[in-house]
């Protein structure tokens, strides 16, 4: 049919984690399409992203319906967006894929809480990639921006799909996650269901470690742990087998191009958007980390959530296991080379800092309880 993954041509691959790679959909990941597969009659996963006519929303729905396991795609967004969601949907239904696609559209007075009961009744996992690009505004401006944003879609989840794992792809991640657990929190929900999406970090890092080595990108898995973006994400060259043999001006380098791959892509762009497609894949292996635990095979990936594996700070991102009801063990950092123990004061500095103003925006902040139409 066209497809070049490695299982269509007879060409078996082995994955950092000892799996075998190379169908369709386990070359968009690296850890394989596993659990549930949705066939005609059978009962798949219910995902929606919401944000779904952005730049990174709209591959992400290319890449989630074509996985077998997603019985039902939800994309939402504001009426206004171009394309709106329910041209999206239309474009979708033409591809060959089993899934059904739903366009959920609000206008921009409506909120999420009041009319998305049939969008997200029954979500297994939603993932949040709307919200304002930085653009130059301040830490407090774009928190106060998109922790509206978020929260608008947080109170949702929380009101019709508090099981679903919600995982957030906006700015500023790092202070968006802890306000959001927060409001789950102290509406007596598990904080563990929202998780920030830093996959984008892991994909440069093994990306960028596979150009310098040759070695096939399958084999190489290099964590990174703190935050996402910037100083905050720590690459652990050392715990990969393949990074760890590299020299240390090599390494030294690279964790500045996975510090700064966002900013790197900003200006190739002009700064009119940052990472889209490759945000939308690291979204999609994410994704299909968290379908994969749900289905009964417990998977690694690593994202930013409440943890108390890095002392003095009660976020940080690191490998965790999704099970099947969701993150079952947040895994310890590990063992650090003395220039990435260095190099980790710098990161519990940046993410302090994030953490505290995050924390500080969810004390005044209460989730709606909704009450509008069933939509």
């Amino acid at each position: 049919q066209g497809c070049m993954c490695g299982r269509c041509w007879g060409v078996p691959a082995v994955s950092a984690m000892g799996d075998k790679v190379g169908g369709c959909l386990d070359g968009l990941t690296g850890s394989g399409a596993k659990g549930p597969v949705g066939k005609p009659g059978e009962k798949g996963f219910k995902v929606c992203v919401c944000g779904g006519s952005t730049k990174i929303g709209k591959p992400l729905c290319l890449l989630l319906a074509l996985d077998p396991r997603v019985a039902e795609l939800c994309i939402q967004d504001l009426a206004i967006t171009m394309p709106p969601p329910d041209v999206l949907a239309e474009d979708l239904q033409h591809v060959g894929i089993r899934c059904k696609v739903k366009p959920y559209a609000l206008e921009a007075i409506q909120r999420p809480v009041d009319h998305l009961r049939e969008c997200l009744t029954g979500c297994d996992l939603v993932i949040a990639c709307a919200g304002w690009p930085n653009n130059g505004r301040t830490h407090s401006d774009i928190l106060k921006l998109n922790g509206s944003v978020a929260k608008n879609v947080v109170e949702a989840c929380a009101l019709y799909c508090p099981d679903a794992i919600v995982g957030l792809i906006m700015n500023p991640l790092n202070s968006l996650v802890p306000a959001m657990a927060k409001l789950y929190e102290k509406a007596g929900l598990d904080p563990m269901k929202i998780c920030g999406i830093t996959t984008l970090d892991v994909v440069r890092a093994n990306k960028f470690v596979h150009i310098e080595t040759g070695v096939p990108i399958e084999r190489v898995s290099v964590p990174v742990v703190g935050g996402h973006g910037g100083v905050s994400a720590l690459p652990l060259f050392s715990q990969d087998p393949t990074a760890a043999k590299l020299t240390a001006a090599t390494q030294e380098a690279l964790v500045r191009h996975v510090q700064e791959g966002g900013a790197e892509v900003m200006k190739e762009m002009l700064g009119k958007c940052g990472a889209t497609l490759s945000q939308a894949y690291a979204c999609s292996r994410f994704a299909q980390a968290v379908l994969n635990g749900l289905g009964g095979t417990k998977t690694e990936e690593c994202c930013f959530v409440k943890s108390s594996k890095c002392e003095g700070l009660g976020f940080f991102a690191s490998k965790v296991t999704f099970g099947p009801n969701g993150i079952e063990q947040v895994h310890p950092i590990g063992p650090l080379s003395k220039k990435e123990q260095e190099l980790l004061v710098e990161v519990k500095k940046s993410l302090a800092a994030d953490i505290e103003a995050g924390l500080k925006y969810a004390e005044g902040v209460e989730l709606a309880k909704g009450g509008g139409d069933a939509r």
